[in-house]
């Protein structure tokens, strides 16, 4: 079972904002919106030159924020994050030495696994949590179940076409760690500075989610 604390806190959490930003400025507002709207996770990714001092900005100035790097692809962009303070990584598909070398430095990984090949090496590398993904194109909550069958053992976190109208058919389900999404950190919404309107969304989230949770 998951002892991983970073990958509880994913649990408690239930959704895990991904989050683009190209401008370090919306860093820290944005930070502070997620606190105070109820989903203290930013999973910011490497598609932007903002990103490591986006999440360095995060880290020192909103200390309640979980802060980690996705779309991470290489061994140097682990470094970046990890110089940068990010306590997790998820990367969009499984590389074996990206795995091993987050594990090797002792930082939860969570690698993109859409078939049971990959699940199986993510398992064979020691992880009991893998990200699913692009979730609703690779077969969404269906194709989890078909895969938590032979690998019960394994929780999974879907991203990618996961929104506010569907996320409770993902996360209902005990096999689903939690989820990630972006639907309430659009990017419009941070490029314009709405980080009211982002806390809103994200408290209409944590409504959801508490809702389907119980």
């Amino acid at each position: 079972m998951i002892k991983n604390t970073v990958l509880e806190r994913f649990h408690e959490i239930g959704i895990i904002p991904v989050v683009v930003l190209d401008d370090v400025k919306d860093a820290v507002p944005l930070g502070k919106a997620l606190v105070n709207g109820g989903l203290p996770a930013a999973e910011v990714t490497f598609r932007t030159a903002a990103a490591k001092d986006s999440i360095a900005a995060m880290r020192k100035e909103c200390p309640d924020l979980l802060v980690g790097a996705g779309t991470v692809l290489s061994k140097e962009q682990v470094d970046q994050a990890l110089e940068a303070g990010a306590q997790f990584i998820v990367s969009p598909g499984l590389d074996k030495e990206v795995v091993s070398y987050c594990i090797e430095k002792g930082v939860p990984v969570t690698p993109g696994c859409a078939t049971a090949s990959d699940v199986t090496a993510a398992y064979a590398l020691g992880l009991d949590v893998v990200k699913f993904f692009p979730a609703e194109p690779a077969g969404g909550i269906k194709m989890i179940k078909a895969l938590a069958a032979p690998f019960h053992m394994m929780k999974f976190m879907p991203t990618g076409g996961i929104s506010e109208k569907n996320m409770e058919d993902y996360l209902k389900e005990k096999m689903i760690l939690c989820v990630g999404g972006s639907w309430m950190v659009k990017a419009d919404l941070i490029k314009e500075g709405k980080f009211d309107e982002i806390e809103e969304l994200c408290k209409k989230a944590v409504k959801k989610l508490q809702e389907v949770r119980g």
